[in-house]
């Protein structure tokens, strides 16, 4: 039984030690195969368990590879497209797209309306999603905590909202958005400077691709 746990170990090991470097592609097989590995040892008891973990950790790698050829393709032309405009492209630890839109090419203070700086970035990531058709997207408003809740939060819902719609009139399916407005409840940094109630005041745009139904 040693045994087999330290062989279940060392898999789950290997598929998780090499992230750092990985690709986004290469990460989730990883992740996913440490997973398997486990589950494929416990399933294999005794003598079988060695094999069971390795059968374990190659279907694992084959159901955490979630992000794939396309959204690594995706996330490459967005930051291409954003380029020197101060959005942040990144890929979550959920293997999502995500898009950090700074205040100052997306809303003025106080208000809901998109600027035009963020109108050409928009135009941009449109046409990704028109390239990537299964794609979903979540749309999330924030604020600065000037004002109260009650005006805060209907705003962040807003700036989502009009980010939605702007994409929508680009001809992309309304059924593909979720939106939220998290008001200033999630800040990224303290709100106690302009400069930092701006970095607060913001929208994230997250893309994901949903995994293959089992």
């Amino acid at each position: 039984m040693k045994t087999n746990i330290t062989i279940t170990t060392l898999i789950a090991t290997l598929a998780m030690s090499g992230c750092a470097n990985m690709s986004g592609t290469q990460k989730g097989a990883a992740i996913g195969a440490g997973a398997g590995a486990v589950v494929g040892a416990i399933a294999g008891k005794g003598k079988g368990a060695a094999i069971g973990a390795a059968v374990g950790a190659g279907a694992g790698a084959l159901a955490g590879n979630v992000w794939s050829k396309r959204m690594e393709e995706q996330k490459r032309q967005m930051e291409e497209a954003t380029k020197d405009t101060g959005v942040e492209v990144s890929q979550t630890e959920d293997n999502q797209l995500k898009l950090s839109i700074p205040s100052d090419i997306s809303f003025a203070s106080g208000k809901a309306d998109i600027e035009p700086n963020f109108r050409v970035v928009l135009d941009n990531f449109a046409t990704t999603l028109k390239n990537n058709p299964n794609t979903l997207v979540t749309i999330i408003g924030h604020t600065d905590n000037t004002g109260s809740d009650a005006i805060n939060n209907p705003l962040s819902v807003n700036r989502a909202a009009n980010t939605r719609d702007y994409l929508i009139a680009r001809g992309i399916a309304a059924s593909r958005f979720t939106i939220d407005g998290r008001g200033s409840r999630e800040p990224l940094v303290s709100n106690d400077t302009p400069a930092n109630r701006a970095k607060n005041r913001r929208v994230e745009i997250f893309v994901a691709e949903p995994a293959p139904a089992q």
